[in-house]
């Protein structure tokens, strides 16, 4: 009996402890829930409860629009319009080559497009997207929205693309636009941003920053699989400045319409430095940069003879040949190393020990003083004028009228030419000689002149202040700064010494035997003053000189340049003008036309036709 009891006692001590571990086992495990509960809900709930709102949300920023670029009439040069596009985001998909895949099978993408692709996923952050395809037609988002199950990370985004509405007429100033390359990165986001385009050329580049604006944001609802539900805030980015440029749009293609290839012109207002026309032949559309330009266009473009990339008012070189004889009249007049009056003999041919330059007239010009030797452009009294000056006053002279260098136009790239000196040939380990001042007294030899450069020596002629030349109105609709007469300092040159330049100018036009009477301007217009010039681009022997040679029968890449410089009204300068026609074999048959059509172009476009005896403060109202 007493063993039967110790049995029992012994089940019910070994239940006890059992009963006691497991009683143990499950305080510790509902413990430890507890602590994790704990954990979860009160430590770190806030963590978790972000955590799981950002799976329902999806935060985006937002490009802002870019600035536009409007005429001085406010008419748009370069615009945007909507784009939709497909954006894939890294992190949003397990393997991002799948989704490609996926999506070529609904939208067909070229290998080149897929390698752009995952050339900017290496590039940026995960949670950056990258466009995938640009210009997207309603078909193509049903498409995909269709199969967005199948197409994780892809996402429909609407944003702005880049519009240039005059295409090719002022592709030159306005530039273009394209993707920011990696040297375009400055820790800027707003360049991340898929669609975001940064200026390359011209305006666009001289005021990417003012133009580009900032970054707004969205914040989306999405369910399990990425798609979009709804959106529930918005807050829109601040768009680019507008900018406003002096440019008349209708002036601008009523000059393009009238010249050919090789040719450039440049209009300006003389007295405040506004550039109003500045045409270059030929020229490109920005539109093609801006959806991404193919290798065989850009082959396209670089390899043609033309250069149509290039805008040869600001950085084709020419020398200026006798438009630069003005220059050189002024310097000797300063350096009283001649007088208006005195005459020298030109008998067609002017030596210098055993070379002999001769003048443009091989019969000579007879004795003429310096008004006659501008009206009639005599080499030989200009080779005089050079020897007697030497070449460092004329190059101090030329840099007085923005002859060879910076004119700070808002054209990134734009060339200042050349103004040779001593030094600067000395430099290059040779000497200077005599004989190469005297053939840059007329214009030739190293010289490296733009047309826009010649546009501003006339405007300072015209009203010898130091007028500069530029292209911005306005930024964001406040003035920018240079749109004022008043805005240009003297040239501190004798204005008698100015006045003979402009009267030998107006000679050159309006008198009988000036080298540019076909220049002259219509009746009702008022007269223009001007000065041409033919420059050489292969020498001519003296063989081919005594067997009475004419360059008409060389090939055409082998003719001179013709040039024209030229300002009207005469008795009231408003408007200075420069001609370049690559090949033209004469100034004054090819150049002196295309100026006087500009000019009275201007005047029609602006309403400014001079009358007589209007003051000039009237004359400026009108043209403004």
């Amino acid at each position: 009996m007493r063993g039967v009891k110790r049995e029992e006692e012994q089940r019910r001590s070994v239940f006890t402890r059992r009963a006691l571990l497991l009683a143990g086992g499950q305080l510790g495990l509902f413990g430890f829930l507890g602590y994790r509960l704990h954990t979860l809900q009160v430590e770190q709930g806030e963590r978790y409860a972000t955590l799981a709102e950002e799976n329902r949300l999806s935060a985006r920023l937002l490009s802002p629009p870019r600035g536009r670029v409007l005429d001085r009439n406010g008419q748009v040069v370069a615009g945007n319009r909507l784009n939709w596009r497909a954006l894939l985001v890294a992190e949003q998909t397990s393997d991002v080559g799948a989704t490609l895949e996926t999506f070529s099978r609904i939208v067909p993408l070229g290998e080149h497009e897929r390698a752009r692709v995952e050339r900017e996923m290496r590039r940026r952050r995960r949670f950056v997207p990258v466009i995938v395809r640009e210009f997207l037609t309603w078909e193509d988002m049903a498409r995909i929205e269709v199969n967005a199950p199948d197409l994780p990370g892809i996402l429909i985004d609407v944003g702005t693309t880049r519009i240039y509405p005059e295409a090719e007429h002022l592709a030159h100033i306005v530039g273009y636009v394209a993707p920011p390359a990696e040297r375009d990165m400055d820790g800027d986001p707003l360049l991340q941003l898929p669609g975001i385009r940064v200026g390359r050329s011209g305006i666009e580049r001289f005021h990417d920053l003012a133009m580009r604006g900032r970054a707004g944001s969205v914040q989306l609802e999405v369910n399990a699989v990425g798609r979009v539900i709804r959106e529930l805030d918005r807050r829109e980015g601040q768009p680019g400045q507008d900018i406003e440029i002096s440019v008349d749009t209708e002036l601008q293609k009523a000059i393009r319409g009238r010249i050919e290839e090789g040719t450039s012109v440049v209009v300006m207002n003389a007295r405040n430095g506004e550039v109003l026309a500045m045409a270059s032949q030929p020229s490109f559309d920005p539109n093609v940069f801006n959806s991404g330009v193919s290798n065989a266009q850009w082959r396209q473009l670089t390899n043609n003879r033309a250069t149509p990339l290039i805008n040869k008012a600001t950085n084709g070189l020419y020398a200026p040949g006798s438009t630069f004889k003005m220059v050189v009249a002024l310097a000797a007049l300063e350096a009283r190393v001649t007088t208006p009056y005195e005459r020298v003999s030109c008998p067609g041919h002017f030596d210098l020990g055993e070379s002999r330059f001769h003048c443009w007239n091989r019969g000579g010009h007879g004795a003429l003083d310096q008004r006659t030797a501008l009206k009639l452009s005599c080499d030989v009294y200009f080779y005089e004028m050079a020897r007697r000056l030497g070449i460092n006053r004329i190059a101090a002279m030329s840099r007085r009228f923005g002859l060879g260098v910076d004119l700070d136009i808002e054209l990134p790239g734009a060339r200042r030419g050349l103004v040779p000196t001593r030094e600067w040939r000395e430099a290059q380990g040779r000497g200077w000689a005599l004989g190469d001042t005297v053939v840059h007294g007329i214009g030739q030899g190293f010289y490296q002149l733009t047309p826009l450069s010649l546009a501003t020596m006339t405007a300072r002629l015209a009203t010898g202040r130091a007028v500069q030349p530029h292209l911005t109105r306005s930024i964001g609709g406040r003035p920018a700064r240079g749109g004022r007469p008043e805005d240009w300092p003297s040239m501190g040159i004798a204005e008698r010494d100015l006045r003979l330049m402009r009267d030998a100018m107006w000679a050159v036009v309006n008198e009988a035997g000036g080298t540019a009477s076909i220049g002259r301007l219509p009746s009702g217009y008022g007269q223009m003053a001007g000065k041409t010039g033919t420059t050489q681009v292969r020498r001519v022997s003296r063989e081919q000189r005594e067997r009475g040679f004419r360059v008409e029968s060389l090939p055409r890449e082998y003719r001179p340049h013709a040039l024209f410089v030229g300002y009207a009204p005469h008795d009231n300068p408003l408007y200075a003008v420069s001609v370049v026609v690559e090949h033209g074999t004469s100034g004054s048959a090819a150049a002196a036309p295309l100026a006087r059509d500009a000019i009275v172009e201007t005047f029609n476009r602006f309403r400014a036709v001079p009358q007589p005896g209007a003051r000039v403060a009237d004359a400026e109202r009108s043209g403004r």
